[in-house]
């Protein structure tokens, strides 16, 4: 049975899609007036993928001007999410659990840890280790790491959740641990993974509880 848990926020706790005007508007707004040197199809493929992937990814991918990607930047360092937000529908199958949580994310530290604070659910949680990309060359790999450390984690008793295949799932393997790939629009149908699910209604089974 597993008692120690790894979650995701971003696409996992809560999703990303239908609170799109809240979390992205003000991004859009700064790269609506940058040049970006992409064109305008390029550009609304681009606000797609960072509904699910971090910024500075989707800049380096699609080629935006190193300007843009500054300003952009020095917007997502101060921004906080203000309104509150709704876990998902299956967030009920996450809280109960049986064991420690921890939720482990990746992005800009305020604007993820006001996202924990305006879901309400931060009493849920141990720990919320927030891999902050503007001071820290980590990934989750070395959060994952650091947590086991600190807390005195046996990894046999971790299960790590996500909706990354390239992130959390990716570094839980490499790390041996468990993993559970929650992916509701089938996007890795090939990807490695100890379980997975297009919800979260087996959660429990993969926990062995």
């Amino acid at each position: 049975m597993k008692s120690i848990f790894f979650i995701d926020l971003d696409n996992t706790i809560y999703f990303t899609k239908p609170n799109e005007q809240q979390l992205m508007s003000g991004l859009y707004n700064i790269l609506d007036n940058e040049y970006l040197g992409i064109s305008e199809e390029e550009y609304q493929s681009a606000k797609k993928e960072m509904l699910r992937t971090p910024f500075q990814k989707v800049a380096t991918k699609y080629g935006f001007k190193q300007t843009a990607i500054d300003n952009a930047i020095k917007y997502l360092v101060t921004g906080e999410v203000t309104k509150p937000l709704s876990p998902s529908e299956d967030y009920h199958y996450i809280k109960s659990l049986k064991g420690k949580k921890f939720i482990v994310t990746a992005g800009f530290l305020r604007k993820q840890t006001t996202k924990v604070k305006m879901l309400g659910i931060a009493d849920d949680f141990e720990e919320v280790y927030v891999v902050d990309v503007t001071t820290s060359n980590q990934n989750k790999k070395d959060a994952f790491e650091t947590l086991i450390e600190k807390h005195k984690l046996n990894p046999e008793d971790i299960l790590v959740i996500g909706d990354d295949a390239e992130s959390e799932i990716k570094f839980g393997l490499e790390l041996g641990l468990s993993t559970f790939l929650l992916d509701p629009e089938n996007l890795h149908p090939h990807a490695k993974t100890t379980f997975r699910g297009s919800d979260l209604s087996n959660l429990h089974q993969a926990a062995g509880q």
